[in-house]
């Protein structure tokens, strides 16, 4: 699935015009890349363990060699896995949202597998005359329990800010002023900036481990155009806004652009005026008109929609049930199914590229009966279990490239 530039830069499809013209109708370009991006979401789901049982519950199935190959990512040769991050998974208040393995020799009961920094091969970057590096962020595969366990207390984004441009307070120590303070969800902020000195792999917080890679990154590429786009569906959706805000605040100068699917509220007014003082930093949110994830946790509490709003309505493909749930109308691979056939609100769906239909029941059962696809079908093949020596069946544990293993930092 080439992303051809149809009449379009890619600058524009980075959103350097806000995506004036490229959205109603859907430009063709475009559609084909934030397909690319929701199947770079999808990567994480696909291969995140689960299951509690394992002694790698919270961990990555594959390794970075292997990733895309094994998840049968459509465009596996095109991109390099770089770097995997990791998120500090034993903070009280976010506690609940992790996996952590019952074995008592878990891999890592301190961090979850949060995401991973991707890069087009260098034979791709050469056709293309750029290089692209994603970033896409995990979301929670514990369905909405994650709303009450997070809250919707917001919290002070001076972590995040330059110092030069950061004044708590006026002079006279005006308490009006906090007003004017870039706020973000503090479970948001909590799951970015955490660090817990008793992991490797999460000794440094995920905003720590991501700044330090893509400086690498900038600094091998620096004789190349290159680009920066972070994605993300649900909290990883947040997640990729916050990210790109960070990389944009601190100094990276190239394109950056999040490219989102569903995303809750991340910050105040002031949070997003700050984001629409950086030229180079744009935010799109692709959501389903019906679903009431990005409603959450509300404008009442000082929140803010961020960036251009794509709205689509999934009720217009024809091949999805009628009267969705909470978690259908919020389901990645059905919102990507809809872009696929997306004309507008005012036009008839109409598949635009292929796309198998299938993709949509991966982890639901959302399309329609007569078309006899299976729900939930993407499962490990025996849910990982297998036969040993003694003919007793255990859970297999990873291939030697499929361990766990720490990414390595410059102290």
């Amino acid at each position: 699935m080439d992303i051809q530039l149809d009449g379009v830069s890619w600058e524009e499809l980075l959103g350097r015009d806000n995506w004036e013209g490229l959205l109603n109708p859907l430009n063709d370009s475009l559609r084909l890349l934030i397909l690319r991006c929701g199947d770079l979401c999808q990567v994480t789901y696909d291969s995140f363990n689960n299951d509690e049982n394992s002694k790698y519950a919270g961990s990555c199935r594959y390794g970075k060699e292997s990733l895309f190959q094994k998840v049968m990512f459509p465009a596996a040769d095109e991109y390099r896995v770089f770097a995997y991050l990791y998120a500090a998974a034993r903070v009280s208040h976010i506690e609940a949202m992790f996996f952590s393995s019952r074995s008592r020799e878990s891999w890592d009961r301190e961090s979850n597998w949060i995401g991973y920094i991707a890069v087009t091969s260098d034979e791709v970057s050469a056709a293309l005359g750029r290089r692209e590096i994603y970033i896409p962020w995990r979301g929670t595969t514990r369905d909405y329990e994650w709303i009450n366990v997070l809250g919707a207390k917001s919290e002070e984004a001076s972590i995040l800010l330059k110092p030069k441009s950061w004044d708590k307070k006026s002079a006279n120590g005006d308490d009006d002023d906090d007003d004017k303070i870039p706020r973000v969800m503090r479970g948001w902020l909590s799951i970015y900036t955490t660090s817990d000195s008793r992991s490797e792999f999460s000794k440094y917080s995920a905003r720590d481990q991501l700044q330090s890679k893509i400086n690498k990154l900038l600094q091998k590429y620096k004789d190349e155009n290159v680009s920066i786009i972070t994605t993300g569906h649900s909290l990883g959706a947040s997640l990729a806004i916050l990210c790109a805000f960070d990389l944009a605040e601190n100094g990276v100068e190239v394109p950056v652009s999040a490219i989102v699917f569903g995303s809750p509220q991340v910050g105040n007014k002031e949070f997003n005026e700050r984001i629409n003082e950086f030229p180079n930093l744009n935010v799109l949110h692709v959501r389903n008109k019906t679903d009431t994830i990005p409603l959450y946790p509300s404008g009442f509490l000082g929140y803010r929609d961020t960036g251009v709003k794509l709205e689509i309505d999934n009720q217009k493909s024809p091949f999805l049930k009628p009267n969705p749930s909470v978690g259908d109308r919020h389901n990645l691979q059905a919102m990507l199914h809809v872009i696929a056939g997306w004309n507008g609100g005012d036009g008839k769906f109409e598949l635009k590229v292929k796309r198998s239909l299938a993709l949509v029941n991966k982890s639901a059962e959302i399309i329609r009966e007569e078309y006899r696809i299976p729900g939930s079908w993407w499962v490990e093949k025996n849910k990982g279990m297998v036969r040993d020596e003694d003919g007793e069946w255990v859970l297999a544990p990873p291939a030697d490239e499929d361990q766990p293993v720490p990414e390595e930092f410059d102290d």
